[in-house]
């Protein structure tokens, strides 16, 4: 992808960024010490079919769900001098990882954790997800499905190098908050 072409979308984002940020109510995840993580978040009633995560969990229509979302042109702003992709992919890994235990510290801050079921996002990047603890979902209705393929579609072209033939179909991200607690609360 030219470099002219990243740079114009980079700025735009930047410019868009704070105007999502506010419609979509999202609130910022912060460590004890006042830092701002990668993860933005919000309340969210799940809207989807009914899933059984691998706890025993079981997530309805309407549960209460913490949404998580990316910092998306944060992460690009730490990645865009790394041209490798591997090495860009272990960094939002990384990222991500110590930032959920911040995730903790916020749903024990707001007062959530007796009235969420777990963490539920929606990422077209879902390797190594897994490692992290989350579990991947389809996601079951196309209208929504080809709703955020269009709507992640350009953070997908501002991150990679090469744009593949087939893109990468977006899936439910899910982890209970047991599942949560027990991986990254800290003793």
């Amino acid at each position: 992808m030219s470099i002219n072409f990243r740079k114009t979308g980079l700025f735009l984002w930047n410019v868009i960024d704070p105007i999502y940020f506010h419609f979509t109510r999202l609130d910022y995840v912060e460590s004890k010490f006042g830092n701002r993580t990668i993860m933005r978040v919000r309340l969210t009633k799940y809207k989807g079919r009914k899933i059984t995560l691998s706890d025993g969990t079981e997530i309805n229509k309407n549960d209460l769900l913490l949404k998580i979302h990316l910092h998306n042109i944060k992460i690009l702003g730490q990645t865009q001098n790394n041209g490798n992709e591997v090495r860009r992919a272990l960094t939002i890994y990384k990222n991500v990882q110590e930032s959920l235990p911040e995730v903790i510290y916020y749903i024990q801050k707001r007062g959530y954790t007796n009235e969420i079921k777990g963490l539920v996002g929606i990422t077209m990047l879902h390797r190594g997800c897994k490692k992290l603890g989350f579990e991947i979902y389809p996601i079951h209705n196309r209208y929504y499905k080809l709703f955020k393929q269009i709507a992640l579609l350009p953070i997908y072209l501002l991150s990679c190098n090469k744009i593949k033939k087939k893109i990468t179909t977006p899936m439910y991200l899910f982890m209970s908050k047991d599942q949560l607690f027990n991986k990254y609360q800290k003793g």
